[in-house]
């Protein structure tokens, strides 16, 4: 049976993000949580630390525990080769194999990412439902590991995020299609929903002595 036209429309989004990082993900090697804790002690300095703040332009650093490792593997991939505009991620990013991507991901994501087990909290913006819930789901929680969770993220850093896809200081194609449909009003509603949503995620504290 052929699926209506409404069902086609959601699960193009989904069929062709999958396409553009499926791949990468599938053949990723398993990553080793105690090796990426010996690797990712420089990450600690800013991801380590909660509410920590990038310096310019100033907005939050990304909580990652609870996190798709396969997705930070491959954010990280994107600092690599630049399609993501960062100096330090990029320096950083520029010295890591893909095997010590996949070891600090894990390290960083936590033994368990989080799953869509909470209802939506609030009325969800239009364009959530519109652009957005497809691949990230109702509440945040991204859909399969190829998606990032947007659930309990630092708003700042979200509007930040999809404002560099609009802009072009991220470079994924699908994104910066969606990104482009949005007002800076949308982008701050968008990142202010996400945000208040369960389960969050959370930073990976620092240790006071390492």
């Amino acid at each position: 049976m052929m699926p209506s036209m409404s069902f086609a429309r959601v699960l193009l989004p989904v069929f062709v993000l999958g396409l553009v990082f499926g791949a990468a993900g599938t053949a990723q090697a398993a990553g080793d949580a105690q090796r990426g804790k010996l690797l990712g002690y420089t990450c600690l300095g800013c991801h380590g630390v909660e509410n920590y703040k990038n310096a310019y332009p100033m907005y939050s650093v990304p909580r990652l525990v609870g996190q798709h490792p396969d997705y930070l593997v491959a954010a990280l991939k994107a600092y690599r080769t630049r399609e993501r505009s960062h100096g330090t991620m990029y320096a950083q990013a520029s010295s890591l194999s893909d095997q010590d991507m996949a070891d600090i991901a894990a390290y960083f994501a936590g033994p368990a990412t989080l799953e869509a087990s909470a209802p939506a909290m609030g009325t969800a913006p239009a364009k959530v439902a519109q652009l957005c819930s497809s691949c990230h789901g109702a509440n945040g929680v991204g859909i399969t590991a190829d998606f990032p969770t947007l659930s309990g993220q630092h708003a700042d850093y979200l509007e930040r995020s999809l404002d560099e896809y609009r802009k072009g200081g991220r470079k994924n194609p699908i994104m910066s299609g969606f990104a482009a449909q949005l007002t800076d009003a949308d982008l701050r509603e968008i990142a202010r929903y996400y945000a208040q949503q369960q389960p969050k995620l959370r930073a990976l504290i620092r240790p006071a002595f390492l």
